[in-house]
């Protein structure tokens, strides 16, 4: 079983379904959000990316940087403010390749490997924190669909593959 296979699969697998969303939305709706405090949906497209970077280079590196910036001062501490709308998917995009490209080089037996800090209590193997990644991805993609629901657009769910 080819470890990496699967974590690349899926992580092209997802992001098909989540270009197919992201579509729908409309540059008027970036400052929107259904309740104050919560993501608007600019913010939403940019923690995806950001975070996606972040946590890559926890899997890959071991670099903690972003989780010890964004657990003790929050989400928005590591988000910056979001661009239009073209500016935030042009960065998902980037985001995504590169993480295909660095997964694709990374030694396969590196996989096993076990990141951890301390401080924050976190300890996992580097193909559990890629697969988050994807999962991460799925649960956002949810989250903005709802979103687009709330305003109105009909987000259609997908078909089963054949």
């Amino acid at each position: 079983m080819d470890l990496r296979k699967i974590i690349l699969d899926q992580k092209r697998a997802i992001r098909r379904r989540t270009q197919q969303v992201l579509e729908l939305v409309r540059p008027e709706q970036m400052s929107w959000s259904p309740t104050a405090g919560a993501l608007t949906i600019g913010e939403l497209l940019r923690h995806l990316w950001v975070s996606e970077e972040g946590v890559r280079r926890v899997a890959l590196e071991g670099d903690f940087h972003y989780y010890l910036v964004r657990v003790p001062r929050g989400l928005r501490a590591v988000l910056g403010q979001p661009g239009t709308l073209e500016e935030e998917l042009r960065e998902l995009e980037r985001v995504h390749q590169e993480t295909l490209q660095l997964v694709s080089t990374y030694p396969l037996e590196r996989l096993e490997e076990e990141r951890s800090e301390p401080s924050l209590g976190y300890r996992r193997k580097v193909y559990a924190i890629l697969l988050g990644i994807n999962e991460h991805e799925v649960h956002h993609r949810a989250q903005l669909m709802t979103y687009l629901r709330m305003l109105g657009t009909p987000v259609p769910e997908p078909m089963p593959s054949r």
